[in-house]
């Protein structure tokens, strides 16, 4: 966190220089990628294995899932270095530092009670996908306690079907133990797995019911996770 704040100022001029001609705020994204691997390799008692990451064509877009274990899962994905908007929650805006930098990346928020706030991050998301940028997104909606992948909320998916756009699941496991949700003490000797799966098409989907491949998703990732596991 030290860190992060201290990268904020050349950050802050970074964006303030890009403001008038970077329309997506691609420079500011990549710039927070580069940071986020620096941050992540300068932890040695970590051991970080990635797989798959050659199979996303850069050229296309995706409605990128993954399971969120801790807050690091955002670290480590930015580290797989596609191009992308994250969708946060409403509340992050008013952390310090990261509320900051999700205003400076122009990422989408939504406030998940709320109709309205839901559909307009649905058309910012349709916006960015048509221009070519991924949407990245938690569809479980917050940190598992456990480990365990919970139950995956419809609008990823709904996105992807609207939009026929292709899904690119990616599991991480291993954070949780870490700096699992509600800690605030890192624990060291973890080994940290990324995994990214082939994109599903549309044509794959089998479905036009959001909630009936959001449910299918969840277990494909849930059994892919026991799998990972079980490798070790």
């Amino acid at each position: 966190m030290i860190l992060i704040v201290l990268f904020f100022p050349l950050t802050f001029i970074v964006w303030l220089l890009t403001l008038p001609f970077d329309r997506d705020r691609t420079i500011m994204h990549w710039m927070l990628t580069c940071q986020s691997y620096f941050l992540t390799n300068l932890m040695p008692f970590w051991k970080i294995n990635i797989a798959g990451r050659e199979k996303v064509l850069k050229s296309n877009p995706y409605v990128i899932i993954s399971n969120h274990q801790s807050i690091l899962d955002i670290l480590l994905i930015n580290c797989l270095r596609f191009r992308y908007k994250w969708v946060s929650k409403i509340e992050n805006i008013k952390v310090p530092v990261l509320g900051w930098y999700i205003r400076m990346a122009g990422y989408i928020t939504v406030n998940r009670g709320d109709k309205d706030s839901k559909d307009n991050m649905m058309e910012k998301s349709y916006n960015y996908l048509e221009r070519g940028i991924s949407i990245m997104m938690f569809p479980e909606g917050t940190r598992s306690v456990n480990g365990e992948i919970g139950f995956f909320k419809r609008g990823a998916f709904e996105m992807a079907i609207n939009a026929s756009i292709p899904i690119l699941p990616i599991l991480v496991d291993g954070t949780g133990g870490i700096l699992p949700k509600h800690g605030l003490i890192f624990s060291t000797g973890n080994k940290i797995r990324i995994r990214v799966f082939d994109p599903v098409q549309p044509d794959s989907f089998d479905t036009n019911q959001p909630d009936v491949l959001s449910l299918k998703f969840s277990k494909f990732m849930s059994d892919a996770l026991r799998e990972m596991r079980a490798e070790e």
